[in-house]
């Protein structure tokens, strides 16, 4: 979707996921946030914050989520579309109707405007980038690599940008149960080869 002047402009100019999108929006509005246009795209802030925002393409839709990285993201949607680059947001992709939970967004919501409430948040980093650190694997991780051989040489030959997505992923988690299904969820996909936002990429550039 292109530049657009206002919020109604933006739901308009796509009918793709038009149905979808008017879901999220009545959704978002009903939430108690303020709706309103930046960066071309709609936003929804609390007390002044950028909470929340929509976006569309060709492969997904989703919800954005300026501080994402804080919440406690118990059923595992939220993915970092650009791992060892962006630090707060996550995003939320769905791929039809049935992606949409209502339930679960609103309890988002309201985790998220929570952090408003109680002044969170994370603040760019100002020091050398991600992908020049030392990679630290979380203790959960570690200790699944080195009790599966074959997940473990599959994580040493994957790039360091997909090896710090993985810790991340991990170390998100606040719940012990949150990163036990992470673990579950992710040690197929390291035995695979394959880096934890390969397929949403694969499917964004079709």
């Amino acid at each position: 979707m292109g530049r657009h002047q206002t919020v109604d402009e933006y739901f308009a100019a796509d009918s793709r996921w038009e149905a979808e999108l008017s879901e999220l929006r009545k959704l978002l509005n009903e939430s108690g946030l303020e709706e309103t246009l930046k960066w071309g795209a709609p936003c929804y802030t609390y007390r002044g914050k950028n909470v929340v925002g929509i976006g569309a393409f060709k492969a997904y839709f989703g919800l954005w989520f300026f501080q994402g990285a804080l919440l406690e993201d118990e059923a595992g949607v939220l993915v970092n579309a650009q791992e060892g680059v962006t630090k707060a947001l996550r995003q939320w992709r769905m791929q039809s109707a049935a992606d949409i939970r209502p339930r679960l967004a609103r309890r988002y919501l309201k985790e998220a405007m929570a952090l408003v409430d109680a002044g969170r948040q994370i603040r760019p980093a100002r020091n050398r980038p991600a992908r020049n650190r030392p990679l630290i694997l979380p203790d959960h991780l570690r200790q699944a690599l080195e009790q599966n051989e074959t997940a473990k040489a599959r994580f040493d030959a994957l790039t360091p940008g997909r090896q710090r997505a993985y810790a991340a992923y991990i170390e998100e988690a606040k719940r012990e149960a949150t990163r036990a299904k992470r673990i579950a969820r992710i040690l197929p996909m390291i035995e695979a080869g394959v880096g934890l936002n390969d397929r949403q990429r694969r499917q964004a550039r079709k």
